[in-house]
């Protein structure tokens, strides 16, 4: 779960979603090549297929809308960590794998498993690789350790939709829905409950302490309507 909806303008467009694809696909050459990849067509063939899962009709909330999002909030506060452009690849592949029906943190599991696969084609060194499956793998749960600048921005990012107002919440929690428009109402309510509690438990949402000032008190307050709703 992360990042806020946007709306790029002309995205209704043929033209408008070529120009957004293109400079997603931008973004990505300059992250990965700043991360030490040595191959240029293993670092094109990863960004086409990253950029075709985030794509997939199924997603209604977990789509390139939600990457940009992320994208925007690592940029903004890329001085905060030690690696930054390993924390933007990371956002790239944290929901690469995005199956609705998987349970637990299988999609977070099968995310980092292609990271590995698709960054080490392109060349990047075996460090930098682990590494990024580290911190995909860290949005399972969005647990944190203290000392741990990389991980923190990557899940604060991914959580910033939280914070959004109210009536942006509330578009996120419906495209969340429609995602698992399978599952029954009942079982619904009841996973997503299980899901926000888990949330609220968590000792901060937001760990960079920035971001914390500004987005704890929204976001819990957000979290705590929802709940209120789904009981």
């Amino acid at each position: 779960m992360a990042g806020t909806t946007r709306v790029t303008p002309g995205e209704s467009s043929p033209c408008g979603r070529l120009h957004r694809v293109g400079e997603l696909i931008e973004r990505w050459r300059a992250a990965v090549r700043g991360a030490g990849a040595t191959d240029p067509a293993g670092v094109d063939r990863a960004g086409e297929r990253l950029l075709a899962g985030w794509r997939e009709p199924h997603r209604h909330y977990h789509t390139a809308d939600h990457l940009t999002a992320v994208l925007d909030v690592v940029d903004g506060h890329a001085a905060l960590t030690g690696r930054p452009d390993l924390v933007r690849l990371a956002a790239w592949c944290h929901d690469a794998v995005y199956d609705p029906r998987a349970g637990g943190d299988a999609n977070e599991r099968a995310s980092a498993a292609l990271a590995g696969e698709l960054l080490a084609e392109a060349g990047l060194p075996a460090d930098a690789v682990a590494e990024v499956r580290r911190l995909v793998l860290l949005t399972a749960g969005h647990a944190v350790a203290a000392d741990d600048p990389d991980g923190a921005l990557l899940c604060d990012a991914d959580l910033a939709v939280l914070a959004s107002p109210p009536p942006v919440y509330d578009r996120y929690a419906a495209a969340v829905r429609r995602e698992y428009a399978h599952v029954p109402d009942p079982d619904f309510r009841a996973g997503r409950t299980r899901v926000l509690e888990a949330l609220l438990a968590l000792p901060a949402l937001y760990r960079l302490p920035a971001l914390h000032a500004r987005w704890e008190p929204p976001a819990r307050a957000n979290l705590t309507r929802e709940l209120k709703t789904l009981r």
